[in-house]
């Protein structure tokens, strides 16, 4: 169990928390961060938590005010035994400090939590959608962390097994007519879209009746490619979430009737995003893929979101990266590569969070998206 200390330490940064409801979560691009997001994980059956964030701005930012920046996170606990939880914030804070400040707030952010939290959490974990400020060629582990730990006090932040998250995208800008959009991607992007048209493909708009066809093609997918199989209890969370501010839209592309392939777009103040997509074995010289994408931006234009999120990609266009395929496909649609920092942790009881680290080095673990 976490031993909780008798008196709290005083950090060089200090942020104020304060729990509310997830109802009053703030309007945000990221839909992992939303109240909308908040139904579907507890339909899925995770405990949901919110605070409130205040720090003072010339510790995030430098230089010298007296104002504060406000932010908020949606918080999720995970049990991982009987006896221990861990607490998982997806794509939070989007509050960003300065590189030097990374650290110390994550620091003072998680010794905030661990009163709130409760002695059964052994870490809090963060899936950060900061840009990383590193080389992205930089991999070690040991560097990350001696850098995120630089100006910290208690040098306890350290770099999860895996990101639950992916770390790196691309973000299309929905700025401009279909036209500029359109212009702003690769030829054969837009070639392959207009091919998709004149074969005849039609994309839908569905609710939760379409559901199994986008399972079916899901189930395909994942045999194909050899990823984590959900159960579609999973993907029915979805209907039965709502907020006027941020929801999905499951989208279904057929030729001749037949469905090719499907996806949920999710979009969330400013920002859609492709969370996930599914396509069959069958017709793929159809370029339905095309379509369906093409189709998901003219929607969140129309939802009124600046930007489109591909939601994840390699980091670069190394061949041998088994992501490869999907970044060749996802470049040609003209988006701006971002690289995040990834999922990070700190640790209130260090006995047990190695034995929970040991356990992901050699299994997937949970999934949290």
């Amino acid at each position: 169990m976490v031993n909780m200390p008798q008196r709290r330490k005083r950090f060089a940064m200090y942020v104020q928390l304060e729990e509310k409801q997830a109802d009053f979560l703030y309007d945000t691009p990221l839909v992992h961060q939303s109240f909308f997001w908040s139904q579907v994980k507890q339909r899925q059956g995770f405990d949901v938590r919110a605070f409130d964030i205040k720090v003072k701005r010339d510790e995030m930012e430098g230089g010298v005010s007296s104002s504060y920046l406000l932010d908020d996170i949606l918080l999720l606990t995970v049990p991982v035994s009987r006896e221990a939880r861990i607490a998982y914030v997806p794509y939070g804070p989007l509050i960003t400090p300065r590189e030097e400040a990374m650290g110390p707030f994550l620091e003072e952010l998680s010794e905030g939590l661990r009163e709130k939290l409760g002695e059964r959490t052994i870490l809090v974990r963060y899936d950060l959608p900061w840009r990383r400020p590193w080389d992205c060629d930089v991999e070690d582990p040991s560097f990350l962390e001696i850098r995120m730990n630089w100006t910290t006090e208690e040098k306890k932040l350290r770099k999860s097994v895996f990101d639950q998250l992916p770390s790196d995208t691309m973000v299309v800008g929905l700025d401009g007519d279909e036209e500029e959009i359109l212009a702003r991607m690769h030829p054969k992007t837009r070639y392959n879209i207009r091919l998709a048209l004149r074969h005849g493909v039609v994309v839908h708009t569905c609710g939760i009746e379409a559901l199994p066809v986008f399972y079916r093609l899901y189930r395909e997918t994942a045999l194909r490619n050899g990823i984590t199989l959900h159960d579609i209890s999973f993907f029915r969370s979805f209907f039965g979430a709502h907020d006027d501010d941020a929801g999905f839209t499951l989208l279904v592309a057929s030729l001749d009737g037949q469905p090719l392939s499907s996806m949920f777009l999710t979009y969330s103040d400013t920002r859609a995003t492709y969370l996930f997509g599914a396509s069959s074995n069958d017709r793929r010289e159809s370029m339905s893929t095309y379509a369906l994408q093409w189709e998901a931006m003219r929607l969140a234009k129309r939802y009124g979101c600046l930007s489109y999120d591909l939601f994840g990609v390699a980091p670069d266009d190394r061949p041998d990266h088994p992501m490869h395929g999907l970044y060749r496909f996802k470049r040609g649609f003209g988006g701006e590569m971002i690289h995040r920092l990834g999922c990070w942790e700190y640790r209130y009881d260090e006995e047990a969070a190695k034995e929970l680290f040991a356990y992901e080095m050699v299994d997937k673990g949970y999934h949290q998206r």
